[in-house]
């Protein structure tokens, strides 16, 4: 048995990636964009800066994706692109540390803020998380539909709390209208210039998750239209959403607390609304670690399985149940996400891969070029717009990324370089049992 049902809608498309964009980060970024800028015109300005630029990966993406709508994504159309070696390493350190590091420290938010709804112990926090993981790829498992329903409610109520405090904020805020004034810092343009850099670097992370509807490209219904719109239409909405939260912000608080604060948007709606205002919050946080948490779970399944299915992973893992899913690559994903959880070295390792997701990126974007020069005479379902400039901005952006993590956090990115490259053994160990090419 296959993946072979293309049942997934637009709809379906566009909520699994909101819900993966802009999850907890929602709550904690906008305070970085506002300290780092300075101002609330650069801090729009940032927003917008990181939306344009992830807009252009998303476009790059597309066509990627629409080329070859197959369960796995960048795996496959790197493996297209470079060589399969290429590919298999994507789909290594996504298998092993970016989606199940994501997911684990996900499910430890959502059940630290459950905590502040009623008193839980670490003990409790880190079952519960694990309780969350396991029943998630249970549900999973049991069919598409059920994946794309509990998706599409999960971010739908995530979506309609950030809509209510956004509104909150701008209809009984309005303290923090003097911080409007000013479009620039009282700081020197080094300082200004740097710390909208370090703006923009912050919230081009907080839009991870933008690749999640390529992974399951296999089941997308008309991928060809689907893929584009998906992607497209997901980056503008979390780009509008996080400009709206991060000005509603700056409109509801006094700027000498606007700041100065570790959880801005929680302070915020507590000025404005009191203890409910908190709590709101607290469960718009969880809605979006829950959505977020799902979505990975759907999503990270498909590339476990494509790598079993190619026979560059156990055979266990390729098995499709009776539902047309692959359920055991699903319950693989989860129990080693449930051990990260447990063991707690999930942000450790997430913060080491950090360059090695630029650098796919930045080959993916590329990716393109190569392609379209390799097989000119092939058929396209969709074309990125403003080829070649806009994989080349978003490949060349990628780049610079890569070189500044190497520059700021050289052991972080040594180490997560070492990550990746232990994919070269496991890949030449898979490839000699089944008689690939490497």
């Amino acid at each position: 048995v296959s993946i072979t049902t293309r049942e997934l809608t637009l709809l379906d498309a566009l909520m699994l990636n909101i819900g993966v964009m802009l999850a907890a980060a929602l709550f904690v970024i906008p305070g970085v964009v506002i300290s780092t800028t300075g101002t609330a015109w650069l801090s729009a300005l940032a927003w917008l800066t990181a939306g344009a630029i992830t807009w252009c990966g998303a476009a790059t993406f597309s066509e990627l994706g629409a080329r070859y709508p197959q369960a796995g994504g960048p795996y496959v159309f790197l493996g297209q692109a470079y060589s399969p070696l290429w590919g298999f390493l994507f789909g290594w350190i996504l298998l092993v540390v970016i989606q199940p590091a994501s997911i684990a420290a996900l499910a430890i938010a959502g059940m630290t803020y459950a905590g502040a709804l009623t008193p839980l112990s670490p003990v409790i926090t880190r079952g519960g998380a694990v309780a969350l993981i396991l029943g998630l790829s249970i549900w999973n498992a049991a069919g598409l539909r059920r994946s794309a329903a509990i998706q599409n409610v999960l971010t739908v109520v995530k979506l309609v709390l950030l809509t209510m405090i956004v509104v909150g904020f701008f209809w009984y805020g309005g303290d923090g209208m003097d911080t409007f004034r000013a479009p620039f810092p009282d700081a020197t343009l080094t300082r200004t210039v740097a710390g909208f850099g370090a703006a923009v670097t912050a919230a081009l992370w907080a839009f991870s998750g933008w690749t999640g509807v390529t992974l399951v490209g296999g089941e997308l219904r008309n991928p060809s239209v689907t893929l584009p719109r998906a992607m497209s239409y997901s980056v503008i909405a979390t780009t509008v959403l996080a400009l709206l939260l991060t000005s509603g912000v700056l409109w509801a608080l006094p700027p000498i607390d606007a700041f100065d604060s570790q959880r801005i948007v929680a302070d915020a709606a507590t000025h404005v609304f009191g203890g409910v205002g908190g709590r709101v919050v607290t469960l718009a946080v969880i809605a979006s670690c829950l959505a977020a948490v799902n979505g990975l779970l759907f999503s990270g399944a498909r590339v476990t399985y494509a790598l079993a299915r190619d026979g560059l992973f156990i055979n266990w893992a390729a098995a499709v149940n009776e539902q047309k899913v692959p359920g055991n690559a699903l319950l693989c994903q989860g129990i080693w996400a449930s051990f990260l959880t447990l063991t707690g070295r999930y942000e450790q390792l997430f913060t080491y891969v950090v360059v090695a997701v630029w650098l796919f990126y930045m080959l993916g974007a590329f990716a393109v070029v190569i392609l379209r020069y390799r097989y000119q005479n092939d058929s396209r379902p969709h074309e990125v717009a403003g080829y070649p400039y806009i994989p080349v901005i978003f490949g060349t952006v990628a780049w610079a990324l890569v070189l500044q993590t190497l520059w700021s956090q050289p052991w972080d990115a040594i180490i997560g370089t070492s990550l990746v490259l232990t994919g070269i053994p496991v890949f030449w160990y898979w490839s000699r049992r089944t008689n690939r090419d490497v």
